[in-house]
């Protein structure tokens, strides 16, 4: 039979003590993965919305409709919320903008989060 030794228990305050620091390392990963993918899917929807508004005959309402489409089917409609379009002029170049804006919840869950807006421009093809 063996003499306990002083360290005997001591598993369990190690084991509190290391999950104290895993936890949030693993919820702040899950988190981070989660705004990617919502700012890769936005940025897509905000981009084919855009192409589809630019096009000869189309509006910029088709645009906010085929964008919101978009992201209610690749992730939730609750981030497709806040999606607009305009025509604007850069360079010389008539241009639409689409712009989505939205925000991902902790954990994508409920709270307050982060904000994540996207923007894309399509080149109108109207021939005014």
């Amino acid at each position: 039979m063996r003499a306990p030794t002083r360290e005997t228990g001591a598993v369990v305050p190690e084991f509190v003590l290391v999950l104290l620091v895993l936890i949030p390392v693993v919820a702040a990963m899950i988190h981070v993965a989660l705004v990617m993918h919502v700012r890769n899917t936005v940025t897509s929807a905000a981009s084919d919305g855009a192409r589809a508004g630019a096009a000869r005959g189309s509006s910029p309402d088709i645009a906010v409709e085929r964008t919101r489409s978009l992201i209610g089917t690749a992730i939730a409609d609750r981030f497709a919320s806040d999606v607009t379009a305009e025509r604007i002029e850069r360079d010389g170049l008539r241009l639409l903008r689409v712009t989505v804006t939205t925000s991902v919840p902790p954990l994508g869950v409920v709270g307050p989060g982060t904000d994540v807006t996207a923007t894309a421009h399509a080149v109108l093809q109207d021939l005014e």
